[in-house]
């Protein structure tokens, strides 16, 4: 079976990232010290190559600061250039009879929360001292349509390029921030729909693109911004034939781009499908239907060897391994349906993939070719964020506020279980051997004392 290679980007400021996936080997990632430009990562699988972590902290022990971070907000933190970055939003409450009218209006029958006005902002924090560089107000909304209990208005996470952070907020909007001075760029509020229970895809980057979902249960598309000007360059609507109920229509995914036989693919997981495009275009390549019930999506895929995997979420979500090189069309190795998660991604370890359920916590690793169960094991919590793999360990962090730090393998093994101050919705972050962990109240850094 031929390998593939992940696609980061074209740009300069990117080639200092080096990702491959061999055919007999692990993933392997490189990326410059202080660089975690994505959602999970260089490669947007969950990997660093950083040593030197910690596997113990608390809040007394081994936080080198922490920064109280305005409004609410469940997007991970970006860093680049000496500056960690995320988006939150500062909300004033629709009053009660308000809320009242809107919830009875609407085919949705989840805990939802109306607004009156949302203001949408992009902080910039000094990586060595925590100190808030910028607190800029990129859109504001009157009226937005309401968010789930557990989601926010600022949950999909930025992305940087050379020397610009892209902050995608849905149907709100996108916008460009120069990262040097915290001044806008640009900002597009065309692109609308309706999300039901708020924004939830991040951004990718590739060639002059920033390229996101945008499936509402009204319309469902995918779309590509130019990174220099924020003008359409094309837009895709969805193919594939969808339930008629709208609330079955929706998604909140985020698309990953590989390479397979020497060409570029846009792999994109939407209600009731898996998409591939061709970045440059938009043209659909191919569509693969889960054969379940899948929608409201939001783990993103990841790779191996020949491999594809990713989960259908909602109702009952299941991990659907996709065995495809490119050269034939793809087709379903296996299925996985006990403790799949709704919400976290997955993460593969050498030869494993590992994942741990929304609810309960329970931990599953599997063989990646076979599925073969290796174990399930009960954590306990409940989940949101997607695990990340660095310096030999595997780190999951609860909506308790525990990280559980694991040894990979095909043995069960915790090596920790470290607490700290308010949940934990956003994944981490990696750069300069210090963990970057934000709860519902602060950004923590996270590291082991540094030697005289």
């Amino acid at each position: 079976m031929r390998p593939h290679r992940l696609i980061i980007s074209r740009h300069p400021w990117w080639n200092r990232v080096r990702v491959a996936a061999l055919a007999c080997a692990p993933l392997v990632f490189s990326v410059m010290g202080d660089s975690w430009p994505q959602w999970r990562g260089p490669a947007g699988q969950g990997h660093s190559e950083a040593t030197g972590l910690p596997v113990r902290w608390s809040e007394t022990e081994n936080v080198t600061w922490k920064t109280p971070v305005p409004g609410r907000g469940h997007s991970s933190p970006v860093i680049a250039n000496g500056k960690v970055w995320l988006t939150t939003a500062t909300e004033t409450p629709a009053n009660p009879d308000e809320a009242k009218r809107r919830k009875v209006g609407s085919t949705n029958d989840q805990p939802i929360n109306f607004l009156e006005d949302v203001r949408l902002r992009v902080v910039g924090i000094d990586l060595k001292t925590g100190a808030i560089l910028h607190d800029v107000e990129v859109l504001h909304e009157r009226d937005p349509q309401g968010v789930h209990a557990l989601n926010t208005y600022a949950s999909p996470t930025p992305v940087l390029n050379d020397g610009r952070l892209y902050a995608h907020f849905g149907t709100f909007g996108t916008a460009c921030i120069d990262t040097k001075t915290g001044q806008i760029v640009w900002t597009n509020r065309d692109l609308r729909l309706n999300h039901e229970n708020g924004p939830g895809s991040s951004p990718v980057l590739w060639g002059d693109f920033v390229i996101f979902h945008g499936d509402g249960s009204d319309v469902q598309f995918i779309a590509a911004l130019h990174q220099r000007t924020g003008q359409l360059a094309w837009k895709t609507s969805r193919s594939g034939e969808l339930p008629s109920h709208p609330q079955l229509k929706k998604a909140y995914g985020t698309p990953i781009v590989a390479e397979f036989a020497g060409k570029p693919e846009l792999l994109s997981p939407a209600a009731q499908w898996l998409y591939s495009y061709d970045p440059a275009t938009g043209r659909e390549l191919w569509k693969l239907p889960y054969g379940v019930q899948g929608f409201s999506i939001v783990p993103r895929p990841i790779l191996g060897p020949g491999m594809i995997y990713f989960a259908t979420s909602f109702m009952r979500s299941e991990l659907i391994a996709v065995k495809y090189d490119g050269s034939q069309p793809p087709e379903i190795a296996w299925r996985w349906k006990r403790g799949v998660p709704q919400t976290p991604s997955f993460l593969r370890v050498d030869n494993e993939i590992y994942f741990v359920s929304d609810a309960g916590g329970l931990l599953t690793c599997l063989d990646a070719a076979t599925g073969k169960e290796h174990y399930q094991e009960r954590l306990g919590g409940n989940f949101s964020s997607s695990p990340t793999y660095a310096d030999g360990r595997i780190y999951v962090h609860d909506q308790e506020g525990v990280t559980t730090v694991l040894r990979p393998g095909t043995r069960f093994e915790v090596l920790a279980r470290n607490t700290l101050d308010g949940p934990h919705m956003a994944s981490l972050a990696i750069a300069d051997t210090a963990l970057f962990l934000r709860t519902d109240k602060a950004l923590y850094r996270v590291e082991n004392p540094k030697r005289p």
